[in-house]
């Protein structure tokens, strides 16, 4: 996989991505490694190595190279799709053991709504409470993105709860993320979202409330933003 992975290296695409990922000294992706792969391209070798174990999972998941550690989760994310109930225990456990691999907002986004959301979806969701609690800013952007698949199901309490709780996060990735999830919300519910924000809207970050009002009429939006 990694004689693939760096065949298709594009250093000219990997320097853009430095930026884009703010990798410089203080940002949130600080020391971050980029060989320049599209997307795409991650996800191709991701699906010819979807049989994958995890010994060789997790050498890639350790990598310095961002695409990488991204190929590495989409291949569980695949692979949890297929499995059983036994294998997607052991996928959402090993992404659990993992999450400090885990380390910036697309690796986040793109792996844990669909292994951590999913297991948890018929079952008990106090680990989502415990990583909303973390400190480590990553393990909190898991804890919200992963009620994305609880809001598909039609299932808002807990996005809502974990929004509360990440309302006074001093992090902009976190307030994007929660706004996300609350414009999630909205589109299945407005009711709801109107009924938080009634609450929330006047002491939220203006990052959430940005992104949770996105779909609002102009005026409605405007009414929201001054208050």
């Amino acid at each position: 996989m990694i004689k693939e992975i760096r065949k298709l290296s594009n250093p000219k695409r990997a320097r853009i991505s430095l930026g884009f990922f703010k990798t410089g000294k203080g940002h949130y992706g600080e020391g971050d490694l980029f060989l320049g792969l599209k997307v795409p391209e991650c996800r191709n070798i991701a699906k010819k190595h979807i049989s994958a174990g995890f010994t060789a999972i997790g050498k890639l998941l350790k990598s310095k190279f961002h695409e990488e550690r991204l190929i590495a989760l989409l291949i569980l994310t695949y692979q949890f799709e297929k499995a059983d109930q036994k294998g997607q225990k052991e996928i959402f456990n090993f992404f659990l053991a993992n999450t400090k691999y885990v380390n910036n907002w697309d690796l986040v986004d793109l792996s844990s709504y669909k292994i951590v959301g999913q297991y948890l979806l018929d079952k008990n969701r106090r680990l989502l409470y415990k990583l909303a609690n973390s400190k480590n800013l990553w393990e909190r952007r898991i804890a919200i993105v992963s009620t994305y698949q609880f809001i598909r199901n039609h299932q808002f309490v807990d996005t809502l709860k974990i929004s509360g709780l990440l309302l006074k996060d001093k992090h902009d990735l976190i307030h994007k993320a929660v706004g996300w999830m609350l414009r999630e919300v909205g589109k299945r519910s407005q009711h709801i979202l109107q009924k938080f924000l009634s609450k929330n809207a006047n002491s939220m970050p203006r990052t959430a409330l940005r992104y949770a009002i996105e779909r609002f009429p102009e005026k409605q939006r405007l009414k929201y933003l001054k208050s």
